[in-house]
């Protein structure tokens, strides 16, 4: 016989084994959608006409196009949590935007590939907010929590061969929330077509109980539908060899339970984020009947008193930020690029974790902690059974609060990232034994769901929470602000250490400088922004060195999570009762992901690898010359000189003599006059090894742009963060420029959004105009679904216009 009919042969043989029959098929319904806010009582049925309704696509928040409105959401009360005592009217609370209210988005689709017999889920990662959701004029389920994911089977509902109409009713009241909520299906929403037999959704769980050099375990329990079936776990590294497989028969009750040796493993941590792929497939017969593909990590975390917060054997400390959901100019809805670019920047400073505060995560945020290295608080409530707002979560504690922490934990317990959980925020519950028995209720269904990872609260009220015991029974204690007990806080928790699970919240606007330069408790002006000096904090909080020097100086300090990384939408502190302020000053960077001065403070403290050396104001102060202007440097190093126009201004040391020397050099004597400011750095022998220099520019001459991204994905999702500045016929920077811009986009793509990080800007972002704030915008260009070039052009009166061309591939 020819060895090329043996060898069809063979291969005949081997495929027979195997029948490849239709497995899972998931479809994101992200195109095709119908949107109209405001109430009906028949948008729900299958022949509702929506012709008339906007065509948006899901995500979508449809609050965010504005426009800002002081009325909107206006809140007269007291925040218990600031300390405040007596009512007083807050304007910008919610963000000012038109989130209030019910909305409608309808969705008409067909079945992909569906086959009789076959189960069919709806699933739901986030939806803003108590969704109803109807299909072919039938209710098929409802869930109130708007930042948890949820699904439903809609098996006995659907329409096999025939159109489907999806409908889902969104309903936000005033008084529910303390940030801008967002509005809609502000994240995935996604058809699940599979078989009866088949792998429950969320139904792997894959832990690492031991890992060493050598070897590691990897656990994998698997969750399923069906009688006599098989399932085979293939684990592949991250260049896609197979490095481990097993097959299994033996059920316990619905449940395989899989251990699998992966030999000379690689860790995964913020310096080495190696994830493997566990391919799961389950069989009946020799049937293939569902496939699941969950990327995982071999990691190994530890608390303990002894050595604090170890990861792969290793102490560490969190190096945090919190984040809210909210992604400035976009509003609540999930973009995988604007978060992407979130990280890159917070990696650039050294930051190595995140808190989701106060809510449940995006699966995207996540996925891009999993890929790009950093550790994640997944917090979940931000109020239990106690309110802070008339209409927040305090509605659903009693009856929801168990199957919301099951659904978080299921979706997202895969994610090696997760480090701890986070069962609640500054909740008025820390007072008195109900508020004991609630905690230990809610961290006891976090340990049922995963018995891996520690429980958290963000506590407050510490006096009380010493007092009644509720500190000292979660896993690890976190204090929000309070440097001034953590000392009392870890001789009173039996835990052995202190985690400054919310640290700082020092408020500041980018490129704006306030004098004289002093220290300010709730320091308001009447242009409603703060000094960017970073010394301007609220009553209840404290400024960063405060939080360096716990975690420098005291071992049993595991970190902190700074609030917050960058600004927000909404509480608008130290203004919330000032008009028109709508947005945050706590960010490390502003609003339009612009990084602020106390930036590189941060990096120079958390960036051990780069060199960081900067001078702060600017010096553009036509009208002070002569008058005292101090001069800040945050650096790496531990000394600089400061030159202005050649002459020295002498050299300063970090030390001890207060908190703020022992990070800044501060020369605090300065006297303005035009021309070049220079640091030169040295380092411990003293030599000079960098220097940086700040010149007062002249008049506005002409723009500049410069993407972080030239090249993007043409999925109609992908996105370009251009910074559009204004420089000098010298081509220094402007950093008092605000003239008014207009924005054109061409070829293959769109004009998306602007932002320029001013929390009193009533601008609307979605409007292709905008005026620079300190010198500076961000433009949001988004990729079309066709290749080709895209154009940018910028112009502004009185200046020369830019253009910059970006690729869609």
């Amino acid at each position: 016989m020819p060895s090329s009919i043996r060898s069809f042969i063979l291969i005949f043989f081997l495929l027979s084994q195997f029948s490849f029959a239709q497995v899972r098929v998931v479809t994101e319904l992200n195109t095709g959608w119908k949107f109209k806010k405001g109430q009906s009582d028949q948008a729900h049925l299958a022949g509702f006409n929506d012709r008339s309704w906007q065509s948006v696509s899901v995500p979508h928040d449809w609050a965010i196009y504005g426009p800002f409105d002081k009325e909107i959401d206006k809140q007269m009360t007291a925040i218990v949590q600031n300390g405040e005592k007596v009512p007083t009217e807050k304007t910008g609370r919610t963000g000012s935007l038109p989130y209030i209210g019910e909305g409608w988005y309808r969705n008409h689709f067909t079945l992909p590939r569906y086959s009789p017999g076959q189960r069919v889920l709806i699933l739901f990662e986030g939806a803003m907010s108590e969704p109803r959701v109807f299909l072919n004029g039938k209710k098929v389920g409802e869930w109130n929590f708007g930042y948890n994911y949820f699904y439903f089977d809609i098996t006995d509902h659907v329409l096999a061969g025939k159109e489907n109409v999806l409908a889902v009713q969104l309903s936000n009241r005033g008084l529910s929330s303390r940030w801008y909520p967002g509005a809609g299906l502000y994240r995935k929403v996604q058809l699940v077509v599979k078989n009866s037999e088949s792998i429950d959704q969320w139904g792997v769980n894959i832990t690492t109980p031991f890992i060493s050099a050598q070897q590691a375990k990897v656990s994998i329990k698997t969750k399923v539908s069906g009688d006599k079936v098989r399932l085979v776990t293939s684990i592949l590294s991250a260049e896609g060899d197979t490095v481990a497989r097993q097959s299994t028969e033996t059920l316990f009750g619905r449940e395989f339970d899989q251990n699998i040796a992966v030999a000379n493993p690689k860790l995964w941590s913020p310096e080495t984020p190696y994830l493997y792929k566990a391919v799961t497939r389950l069989y009946s017969g020799n049937e293939l009947r569902d496939e699941i593909v969950t990327r995982f990590g071999i990691r190994e975390i530890s608390y303990t008193a002894e050595k604090g917060f170890s990861l792969n054997g290793q102490v560490r400390k969190f190096k945090g930020v919190c984040l809210h959901h909210d992604l400035g100019p976009l509003g609540a809805a999930v973009s995988k690029a604007a978060l992407r670019r979130q990280l890159r920047i917070l990696k650039d400073m050294g930051c190595d974790a995140i808190r989701s505060s106060h809510n449940m995560p995006s699966i995207e945020q996540l996925e891009l902690c999993d890929e790009m290295g950093f550790m994640f608080l997944a917090e979940s409530f931000d109020e239990w059974a106690k309110p802070k707002v008339k209409n927040g979560y305090n509605r659903f504690f009693n009856t929801d609060a168990e199957k919301d922490i099951i659904n978080l934990v299921h979706a997202t317990r895969n994610h090696p990232s997760i480090v701890m959980w986070s069962s609640g925020n500054e909740v008025p519950d820390q007072h008195g034994a109900e508020g004991v028995k609630r905690a230990k209720w809610l961290q006891e269904i976090f340990h049922r769901e995963d018995p891996t990872r520690p429980v958290t609260v963000g506590m407050d009220q510490v006096k009380a929470t010493m007092a009644s015991g509720f500190g000292a029974l979660l896993d690890i204690p976190g204090l929000n602000y309070r440097t001034h007990l953590y000392e009392d806080a870890f001789k009173s928790f039996p835990q052995g250490f202190i985690l400054g699970s919310e640290t700082a919240s020092t408020v500041s606007s980018r490129g704006v400088y306030k004098f004289p330069v002093v220290k300010g408790i709730e320091k308001t002006y009447e242009d409603r922004q703060s000094s960017s000096y970073d010394l301007e904090y609220c009553s209840w909080s404290n400024l960063p060195e405060d939080d360096f020097i716990l975690e420098d100086d005291k071992p049993w300090v595991i970190g902190q999570f700074v609030w917050t990384g960058f600004d927000y939408l909404g509480e608008p502190t130290p203004y919330d009762n000032f008009w028109p302020s709508r947005s945050s000053y706590f960010g490390i960077n502003d609003l339009a992901g612009l990084p602020k001065d106390r930036f590189y403070l941060y990096r120079s403290k958390w960036n051990t690898k780069e060199e960081t050396l900067h001078i702060l104001p600017h010096w553009n102060w036509e009208g002070r010359e002569g008058q005292t202007t101090p001069v800040f440097v945050y650096t790496n190093y531990d000394s600089a000189e400061l030159f202005l126009n050649g002459k020295s201004l002498g050299v300063r040391k970090k030390d001890s003599s207060s908190p703020q020397s022992r990070y800044r050099l501060m020369w605090m004597d300065v006297k303005y006059e035009p021309g070049t400011l220079k640091a030169v750095a040295y380092d411990k022998q003293g030599k000079p090894v960098a220097e940086q220099t700040v010149v007062t520019a002249g008049k506005p001459h002409k723009i500049v742009l410069e993407a972080d991204r030239t090249e993007l994905d043409a999925d109609g999702k992908d996105i370009s963060f251009v910074t559009v500045s204004v420089v000098d016929a010298k081509g220094n920077p402007c950093p008092k420029a605000n003239d008014q811009l207009t924005f054109s986009v061409s070829g293959n793509g769109t004009y998306r959004a602007a932002c320029n990080g001013d929390a009193t800007s009533l601008e609307q972002f979605h409007l292709p105009t905008m005026k620079l704030f300190s010198g500076k915008l961000v433009v949001l260009v988004q990729s079309a679904t066709k290749a080709g070039p895209i154009k940018l052009a910028v112009k502004g009166a009185k200046l020369q216009k830019a253009e910059i061309t970006l690729e869609a591939r």
